[in-house]
């Protein structure tokens, strides 16, 4: 079974270059945006935080990558 671990949280501007980065290493993740997905919903969230997830299997490439960033 996939699971997908929190691997960062922060600012959407982070969590895409982040995102860029592990796409450039063909490390497959999720962004998760509850202010973007409250607003396309037409209800409001608190907060702008976003979060990055990847599989349990990449966690350990995905955590060196981000490091070297």
């Amino acid at each position: 079974m996939k699971e997908h671990i929190k691997l960062y949280t922060g600012s959407s501007i982070e969590v895409n270059r982040l995102a860029s980065i592990l796409e450039e290493q063909k490390i497959t993740f999720i962004v998760k945006n509850p202010h973007e997905s409250g607003r396309l919903a037409g209800f409001c969230t608190s907060g702008e935080s976003v979060e990055l997830f990847v599989l349990n299997s990449d966690i350990e490439k995905a955590q060196s990558v981000i490091s070297d960033y």
